[in-house]
């Protein structure tokens, strides 16, 4: 696996300076986004960035944007949700626009910010469209939720084992997994009602349940992540070893499909493929002593491929400096999208104007 060194620089020049990220990638991971027709992106809250990952002239390219605090992330070919520290945002890709943006023909989806709402700070982490709404994982309140007008946000599910709707991340509720539209798998810390008990056992205390029933499906996990339905196996994230793996719905049974050089978290799975997110450990009283520490003499941050066939890894994309978590990585089935985020300005970019038609003759 042949790797192409590069070098970006992200300019917040009005407020943070120049971030000077530098990064490399694999010969084939070029290959491997055209072929596929898509575009990657990822969040990371360290650096409170979210990132852009296509091909221009047959070389990668990323592009960042300001997100308070970027975690979880929901995209479908129409719409997008990110979730910050006290909003949640929502972009809506004009396709008809996208083709016009300079230079014309460059862009085949373009996801512009029209609207965010206020949740206070509950700790957002997946996100997931569902058949009728967005579901959030509310990690503060222990719950799954929605959205309301009326009220900072709309409690809908919570384990049968929390006893009360209250701040105080009892059992660090943290993945989302969908079936049929709504939510069916998630994936917590600890079985804990206490505040913050999770961190007690955090090298061996995670789960998956089911919802709505709070069953559960399968125990003994290190700070997993990331659950998702695919391909009628459920998959997750076994971060605390760095590992992607799957359970047998019937038995609980966990399967180690391969081990990866960092904290596992943000998964994406398409075709024969999986696009999966990898932190360095720098905190060490939520991350310290996990097996991890014990496996790898140094851990990486970027976003690996794996070959889900042969269960290898085929290509990456690695940070080296300006960013060091990765927390979410989602597909677009666009070859070549981009977003306009809330802070045009602090990004470095111009902003993009969509009008309706009718108003080019008043």
């Amino acid at each position: 696996m042949m790797i192409q060194p590069a070098t970006k620089a992200d300019t917040n020049a009005q407020q943070e300076g120049i971030r000077e990220v530098r990064y490399e990638y694999s010969n084939n991971l070029v290959n491997i986004l055209n072929r596929l027709n898509i575009s990657l992106f990822f969040s990371t809250y360290q650096a409170g960035k979210l990132g852009v990952v296509t091909v221009k002239n047959t070389s990668l390219n990323i592009s960042f944007h300001n997100f308070e605090r970027a975690m979880g992330m929901a995209i479908s070919l129409t719409q997008m949700a990110v979730g910050g520290k006290d909003w949640i945002y929502f972009l809506k890709n004009d396709s008809n626009l996208a083709p016009q943006i300079e230079p014309p023909g460059s862009y085949d989806a373009c996801f512009l910010t029209r609207g965010a709402q206020y949740t206070g700070d509950i700790s957002i982490h997946d996100l997931a469209w569902g058949s009728q709404e967005l579901w959030m994982v509310n990690t503060r309140f222990s719950c799954l939720c929605t959205l309301s007008n009326n009220y900072n946000f709309l409690p809908q599910w919570r384990p049968s084992f929390i006893s009360a709707i209250a701040p105080e991340d009892r059992c660090h509720l943290n993945g989302l997994a969908m079936v049929n539209g709504m939510p069916k798998y998630v994936t917590v810390l600890g079985q804990t009602d206490s505040p913050g008990g999770w961190r007690d056992n955090k090298a061996s205390g995670g789960c998956i349940l089911e919802v709505p029933s709070s069953k559960l499906i399968t125990d003994g996990l290190s700070m997993p992540h990331s659950p998702r339905v695919f391909q009628n196996l459920l998959w997750v994230l076994n971060s605390g070893y760095g590992e992607i793996a799957t359970v047998n719905l019937a038995s609980g049974k966990q399967e180690k499909i391969v081990s990866l050089p960092g904290y596992t978290r943000g998964l994406a799975l398409l075709g024969q493929y999986a696009f999966v997110g990898l932190s360095k450990i720098r905190e060490t009283a939520i991350f310290g002593n996990l097996p991890i520490c014990d496996r790898f003499k140094e851990l990486k941050c970027g976003i690996y491929i794996v070959d889900l066939q042969t269960r290898q890894i085929i290509s990456c994309l690695e940070f080296q400096e300006g960013i060091d978590e990765i927390f979410d990585v989602q597909i677009s089935q666009c070859s070549s999208a981009m977003i306009s985020g809330p802070y045009v300005v602090t990004d470095g970019a111009n902003q993009i104007w969509s009008l309706p038609a009718s108003s080019r003759s008043i």
